[in-house]
């Protein structure tokens, strides 16, 4: 019989769903397609987009001088991301196949698009790329280690903590020897099966 988190779970589920047939409605709305993850705008929607776009000139007159001097800190962070992104991928290529881990697709969340947009300028489209890089990036390197402590510790925390991972609400409560023991092979388990289901 669920409990009332599982069923809480399941509205979360549900709620989801409904928020993706949103995103659906508004991609209607936008007068654009995805055909093979690829952009297609209509025509005139890409001519609206054209005409929005602030002149890379204007924009950057338009820059504060401390924004501009900001700008070195904030692209050397790309140094890390390429490293963070090799060194988890190297550790899911290598350490996944040997714990029957299902491993993460990292097109699933690196999505590199914005600079498809009309009404962005060249350093606009160059920020974008980098944020959506950053941001995907992160959020693959979560989806192994998500992955990684179902595998050897899936134990909530005995303190609610910020922002979990989609696999924390199935991870054992605190202090739970018995479900722990009872729970981790099954939980494991799910790590195979999510790369069958692929």
């Amino acid at each position: 019989m669920p409990d009332k988190l599982d069923r809480l779970h399941e509205k979360l589920n549900e709620i989801e769903e409904e928020i993706e047939a949103e995103w659906a409605m508004r991609r209607d709305a936008m007068a654009y397609r995805l055909e093979h993850n690829r952009v297609v705008f209509e025509q005139s929607t890409r001519e609206a987009q054209r005409r929005a776009r602030v002149n890379l000139w204007i924009f950057l007159k338009r820059t504060r001088p401390m924004v501009v001097l900001s700008a070195p800190v904030i692209y050397s962070l790309i140094i890390p991301f390429v490293l963070l992104d090799i060194f988890v991928t190297i550790y899911q290529v290598i350490c996944f196949p040997i714990y029957h881990i299902a491993k993460v697709k990292r097109a699933d969340h690196i999505a590199i698009d914005r600079q498809h947009l009309a009404y962005l300028n060249a350093l606009q489209k160059l920020n974008c790329v980098y944020c959506g890089y950053g941001n995907g990036l992160l959020s693959y390197v979560r989806e192994v280690a998500a992955r990684t402590e179902q595998f050897w510790c899936p134990i909530k925390h005995a303190r609610r903590v910020e922002g979990q991972h989609g696999h924390y609400c199935d991870f054992v409560d605190y202090g739970d020897a018995a479900g722990f023991n009872a729970q981790t092979l099954r939980l494991r388990n799910a790590l195979r099966k999510m790369g069958e289901d692929d």
